[in-house]
């Protein structure tokens, strides 16, 4: 008989493994050798489940082996190792196929709860992306907003499914979201294409105008109009684009037209009004050599002669007309005083009145003093006083009288 810590073989050939109980369990039966050999043999069986159960071990910590398919597996051992035709220390494998259940259930436990962490972190991405499509439903920044929503649309697809309720929920929201947006953006550009084709057909009237009035002569009038055309142009808003650029070039090729004719016109009539200033100023110079006036009907020949050669040369430039029309002004205004001056000196009739007044108030002053002169004595203050008023008022006349028939010469 032969045997070892784990095992032994009888008189009769048959091979024993000793159980955790103390007791021993036969584990099979050997006739072709030593019973050394059979130990060997049973032994050898046993190290083969030592390799498989140490092999299964390192697959559970080290891949993502499933709860499932790791338990069919520590199944599949622990029948093996319950049933084992082997020699060795069978209860130390199952204490390991007992940790090895126990290590799978944590990973079963710790990838349950990082699957529900996960789903959680999904459903609350979903979340912010339904609310952020949501937002972006009502927004008018076209281009940009529907950018976003594509983007979302992309980090949707990249997260996890929820249970199937709650993600057809969210994806409901979601893609409501993303339509009412859709038909809000096709509503506005079809208002805009609508705008835009109103504003093509204003600014073909614009332009059709402008282009009848570009060989127009009356600048004033037409500058104007141009000018209001413009205003209008820009309160038509833009035709599409294909339609803008075009209608902008004929309108203002309209505009170029006349207004490179009008500057033509005025760049000669600016040369001709320089030249008829440099003339009038000439003339004015010539006019004020007649002041002062010494000699009044030649003075005023020659004024006429001068002023006759200035009514013939025409227009100067407007800044310069009131400076240089100033000056023939004063002149005639110094030749007209001299008239009147003189007119004066050479009336009799109006010498006679001037004299004839003056007497009067010349008398009416001498009478007004003797009664003031008398309520003084009489000691009637106040009645002097009245008719010291009077006086002054008389007094007054009688010097501007005085003053006028000076100017008759006495």
């Amino acid at each position: 008989m032969s045997s070892d810590p784990w095992g032994r073989v009888d008189e009769t050939g048959t091979v024993y493994v000793r159980t955790a109980d103390g007791g021993e369990r036969v584990v099979g039966s050997w006739q072709a050798g030593s019973p050394e050999e059979a130990l060997a043999y049973f032994e050898r069986k046993y190290d083969g489940l030592v390799v498989e159960i140490g092999l299964l071990e390192r697959r559970v910590k080290t891949t993502d082996l499933s709860a499932k398919d790791a338990t069919t597996a520590i199944d599949h051992l622990r029948q093996q190792v319950d049933e084992a035709h082997a020699v060795g220390d069978l209860d130390a494998l199952s204490k390991r196929l007992d940790k090895l259940v126990e290590t799978v259930e944590a990973r079963r436990e710790e990838r349950k709860a990082q699957k529900a962490k996960q789903s959680d972190e999904a459903r609350h991405a979903k979340e912010a992306l339904v609310a952020e499509a949501e937002e972006l439903a009502q927004s008018e920044q076209w281009r940009a907003a529907g950018e976003r929503l594509r983007a979302l649309v992309d980090t949707w697809k990249g997260l996890p499914r929820l249970d199937r309720k709650s993600d057809d929920e969210l994806w409901h929201r979601f893609s409501h979201a993303r339509s009412a947006f859709s038909k809000r953006r096709k509503a506005h550009f079809a208002s805009l294409d609508a705008q835009r084709e109103e504003a093509r057909k204003a600014k073909e009237k614009l332009v059709a105008e402008a282009e009848s009035l570009s060989g127009s002569t009356d600048w004033g009038p037409t500058a104007a109009r141009y000018r209001e055309l413009m205003a209008d142009w820009k309160a038509a808003g833009r035709a599409q684009r294909e339609h803008e650029d075009d209608l902008w070039n004929r309108f203002r090729g309209a505009q170029d037209v006349f207004f490179a004719a009008r500057s033509s016109v005025f760049a000669e009539r600016d040369a001709e009004q320089a030249e008829n200033l440099k003339l009038k100023e000439e003339l004015a110079e010539e006019a004020e050599k007649l002041v002062p006036v010494t000699d009044l009907k030649a003075a005023r020949a020659a004024f006429r002669a001068i002023n006759e050669r200035w009514e013939a040369i025409g227009h100067v430039p407007r800044d310069a007309r009131p400076k240089v029309e100033g000056r023939m002004h004063a002149v005639e205004r110094a030749l007209q005083e001299s008239e009147e001056a003189e007119w004066r000196r050479t009336n009799p009739e109006a010498r006679a009145r001037a004299e004839g007044l003056t007497g009067q108030l010349q008398a009416a002053v001498d009478k007004l003093r003797g009664q003031i002169e008398k309520a003084r004595e009489a000691g009637n203050n106040a009645k002097a006083d009245k008719l010291q008023k009077e006086l002054d008022g008389r007094q007054a006349l009688l010097d501007q009288a005085l003053k006028g028939l000076q100017e008759f010469g006495g």
